[in-house]
């Protein structure tokens, strides 16, 4: 009986799908004024795997609401939209960053300061989570970018 139950947890482990090996560089989170509701933050995220993956969610004790977003130029006015996910593409990179895709921390809890250090976790489709702790930082707005 024990031959056969090593056997089944062996063949369940040879048979298993490859999980994305996600990794995230260059992580950091705008800094706002005081006061002010919302921030985002920006990233690379690396995936090492053969098979693409998709970040589906966001989650931070900083806020109730973590949003994936990307902007789109709607008849020359660039806009904020959220997105249901982010690919990141089979031995690929997806970079998040101020005018294109980004996470949208919404109703902070309380304001930020540089240099802080603020805990998120990413929720991929493939049931993985990656925990990263994301430097406060000043980041200058794409000019012209906003109307």
């Amino acid at each position: 009986m024990f031959k056969r139950s090593f056997c089944s947890v062996l063949l369940l482990a040879c048979t298993a799908p490859a999980m994305a090996q996600v990794s995230a560089e260059m992580g950091q989170v705008r800094l706002m004024p005081p006061g002010a509701p919302n921030t985002a933050a920006f990233m690379t995220l690396h995936n090492n795997a053969d098979t693409a993956v998709k970040l589906v969610a966001a989650s931070s004790a900083l806020t109730p609401t973590v949003e994936l977003h990307t902007h789109i130029n709607d008849n020359g006015v660039m806009r904020m939209r959220q997105v249901e996910s982010i690919e990141v593409p089979a031995k690929g990179s997806v970079v998040l960053q101020p005018g294109g895709l980004h996470l949208m921390f919404i109703g902070l809890k309380a304001s930020l300061s540089a240099g802080q250090q603020v805990p998120l976790t990413l929720h991929f489709d493939d049931g993985e989570n990656l925990t990263l702790t994301l430097p406060v930082k000043e980041i200058m707005p794409m000019q012209g970018q906003m109307k």
